[in-house]
């Protein structure tokens, strides 16, 4: 029974402690079993040596024994092979156990919590707080997790519209932040409709609702009247045969009886997605000011007139264009189906919803503006929520809008080009365009993740608000600490505009690919081109 006296001599091995345990914590196991062995080592030396040659060569076998006893009592926790990454990004661990080795390598506490709280030297994973590792990991998800909505049944008005939002916007209300980024995913809805298929622009969509208490009641389409010249069909033939008529969104409704008593009536939803089509960009470029109604044209010619509510020609295109065949335009699709729900649901509380990024922002106020003609504010509240919406019409516009009782919050990146077009034109202001409702201002350079000089399609694009909107809390104060939304939607639609510190990372984990997936197989949206005008 002898030992190596040189294995002996050499130094002792260093041995992990556990995690979240103090070093010398009698909680520790690693640390106990050192406290024991150093026992019966003190035990060891301080006993009187005998005067026989039992010698060295025995203390340390019994020695041997008892660090061998130990080492069953408390065997060393496993060490985890290290994953190796190459130039292609491809593990040598095995999949299964690849995701939460990753996430458990993975180290952004500067941006889970507030700048200044941590040193700038990298932290590993094992300096994470349980806690912190766990909000890392649904973050990175993915699925959002939502906040939890509470009943907004005795004051769902005011998160209508009711008041102008007095009070709701700074700081932002949590209710009415909830109210926003849900139905800001209803437009997400659009472009995964329009874009996760190859059916041609013309047909309906089947539309995945990311809230599952609605149902589309009509799939809505926008005809394009514009008469390209001659030279475009040399240049780009595509843009000729493109079909002038495109889906752009539904109408739904809730149906859900719980979710009807939580926001204490029944809402109906109509939503807009922004441009995808080439003849859609080439009405966005008719900025000319028309008259919207046939009765506002003859007046207009008798002579111009300031007082006369003007739309960009563009939009009212859109707006009112009918397709080929029998398809309606989405002026006539929105009236007949407001009509329809209105009778179908008569005698019950009812709220209508209109929301819409981008083009669709701006056809979004063209048809609260005539669907208030349609249903007073008495018998059902009107109320328009915009992302990045341009500019619709002129100032005699929106006071027209606004005495039909039809409620505007508009949600703006300070840093998006969009809602500053069209330009008003330099003669006259009352002669050029002005902005309807209230103003949400929302910042991409407060976002811990984006990076301050974020590309103008970042500072558009329908997640990135949605990001901002979650994070917001009021102008001139940090990012939320506690928002919920996915930062893996975020990762891989916008990975360019990550700040570097995050996107190396994610990426030599491989967590870019995992958010990709997650954009393709999610069942609420698409990864879509949402950052167009």
């Amino acid at each position: 029974m002898s030992i190596d006296l040189a294995m002996a001599a050499a130094p002792p091995r260093r041995v992990p402690q556990a995690r979240n345990a103090l070093p010398n914590s009698p909680l520790n196991p690693l640390a106990a079993r050192h406290h024991h062995a150093a026992v019966h080592i003190s035990n060891v030396a301080t006993a009187p040596m005998p005067t026989t040659t039992l010698s060295t060569a025995s203390h340390l076998a019994n020695l041997e024994r008892l660090l061998e006893k130990q080492k069953q009592e408390f065997p060393d926790p496993p060490v985890p092979a290290p994953v190796k990454i190459n130039h292609d990004g491809d593990h040598d661990a095995p999949s299964s156990s690849r995701c939460n080795r990753l996430l458990q390598a993975l180290n952004l506490t500067s941006a889970i919590f507030p700048a200044g709280r941590f040193s700038n030297k990298p932290a590993g994973a094992e300096e994470m707080s349980p806690r912190s590792l766990t909000r890392l990991r649904r973050l990175l998800s993915n699925s959002n997790r939502a906040s939890p909505r509470g009943s907004i049944a005795g004051g769902w008005r005011r998160f209508h519209g009711a008041g102008d939002w007095e009070g709701l916007l700074e700081p932002l209300n949590d209710d009415l932040r909830r109210e926003l980024v849900r139905h800001g995913e209803f437009v997400q809805a659009t472009y995964h409709a329009f874009h996760s298929t190859s059916a041609p622009p013309g047909r309906p969509r089947h539309v995945l609702l990311p809230d599952r208490s609605y149902r589309v009641t009509r799939n809505l389409f926008a005809t394009a009247s514009i008469e390209l010249p001659p030279w475009v069909d040399t240049v780009a033939p595509w843009v000729m045969a493109a079909h002038p008529t495109s889906w752009i969104g539904y109408v739904a409704v809730c149906e859900n009886e719980r979710e009807i008593r939580r926001m204490g009536r029944r809402d109906i939803v109509i939503a807009l997605r922004g441009t995808s089509t080439c003849l859609e960009w080439a009405e966005n470029f008719r900025t000319e000011l028309v008259p919207l109604d046939e009765e506002e044209v003859e007046t207009d010619e008798q002579g111009p007139s300031t007082s006369v509510p003007k739309v960009e020609c563009g939009f009212r295109s859109l707006y009112k264009t009918p397709g080929l065949g029998d398809t309606p335009s989405l002026s006539a699709a929105v009236v007949e189906e407001v009509k329809k729900l209105r009778k179908e649901y008569s005698g019950e509380e009812l709220s209508i919803t209109v929301v819409g990024h981008s083009l669709g922002a701006a056809l979004a106020v063209l048809v609260a503006d005539e669907v208030a003609t349609l249903v007073p504010p008495e018998q059902a509240a009107t109320a328009v929520f915009t992302f990045g919406g341009p500019r619709v019409g002129n100032r005699a516009f929106a006071e027209r809008v606004e005495k039909r009782g039809v409620k505007v919050l508009r949600v703006v990146n300070a840093h998006d080009v969009v809602p500053c077009v069209p330009a008003a034109p330099l003669r006259k202001r009352d002669e050029g365009y002005a902005h309807v409702g209230r103003e949400l201002v929302v910042d991409n350079r407060s976002s811990p993740y984006l990076r301050p000089d974020a590309d103008p399609a970042c500072c558009h694009d329908l997640e990135a608000y949605l990001h901002l909107v979650d994070g917001f809390t009021a102008a001139g104060r940090p990012f939320r600490e506690d928002a919920k939304r996915s930062l893996a939607r975020l990762l891989s639609q916008q990975g360019a505009n990550i700040k570097k510190l995050y996107l190396s990372q994610a990426q030599e984990l491989r967590l870019k690919q995992a958010a990709e997936s997650f954009g393709r197989c999610n069942s609420g949206q698409l990864a879509s081109p949402s950052s167009t005008f």
